[in-house]
């Protein structure tokens, strides 16, 4: 069983209550859209988090988001291969898998990519108060280059994108907060994703997290609190 879900931010209840319930093991994956909050502290705090998460009985795939640092600046994470493309992992955890932006990964018979990233609106408030941010939280010009350079030799063509941020057109404007300026956001990454969604010739299903709601928008699904099972079976 494949299952996705949106941010976490480091609570876990939900997922412990859900792996429960449905008697999941570690055949099973659990997408976390971004934001899991796993590598976020960088200290003790984390550590006793991944350890309290490889109890779980299942194995979580992290998409990248915007509160947490990339796997790939803490040199502890190595990369290994899983279901066909690379993620991060810490030998001592190995259910808690980090997607590699641009990776393509097979899910029984469908194929899925990682494309994370996205801007912290709460960057500067972040930045006065001495909380964390991260440099890396949007993706780069060499990880743009490859995940378009995958999509070339895929054909444009991908079963499911699993993302942060939204394509632009499909942001959900009316989960915005208000009397935020969107003048004063980056949204170089949801323009970016925009113009990988009009390329595509084939996607039958782009999920995102990142926006703190359950919705549809347009050919987006966007996955805070819900869980949804993915279908993988032949199309």
């Amino acid at each position: 069983m494949i299952v996705l879900t949106g941010d976490t931010h480091r609570e876990f209840e939900r997922i412990f209550e859900f792996c429960e319930e449905y008697d999941l093991t570690r055949d099973d994956a659990l997408v976390i859209l971004g934001d899991a909050g796993i590598n976020y502290c960088l200290d003790e705090s984390d550590e006793a988090l991944k350890w309290e998460l490889s109890q779980l009985d299942v194995t979580l795939l992290c998409v990248h988001g915007n509160h947490e640092e990339r796997p790939s600046e803490i040199p502890s994470y190595e990369e290994v291969e899983w279901n066909g493309g690379l993620v991060y992992v810490e030998p001592e955890y190995p259910n808690l898998l980090f997607a590699k932006d641009g990776e393509i990964y097979s899910l029984g018979c469908r194929t899925a990519m990682a494309i994370g990233g996205a801007y912290s609106i709460d960057k500067y408030y972040r930045l006065a108060n001495r909380l964390p941010w991260f440099e890396s939280e949007q993706p780069d010009e060499t990880i743009k280059a490859f995940v378009e350079a995958q999509l070339d030799r895929a054909g444009w063509q991908m079963d499911y994108i699993f993302s942060h941020a939204a394509p632009l057109q499909w942001e959900p404007r009316h989960a915005f907060i208000p009397g935020l300026s969107q003048s004063q956001v980056d949204k170089s990454t949801e323009r970016w994703l925009d113009e990988i969604l009009r390329r595509m010739l084939r996607c039958d299903g782009w999920f995102c997290g990142h926006y703190h709601i359950d919705d549809q928008m347009g050919p987006v699904r966007i996955l805070f609190n819900d869980f949804l099972e993915l279908d993988t079976e032949e199309g």
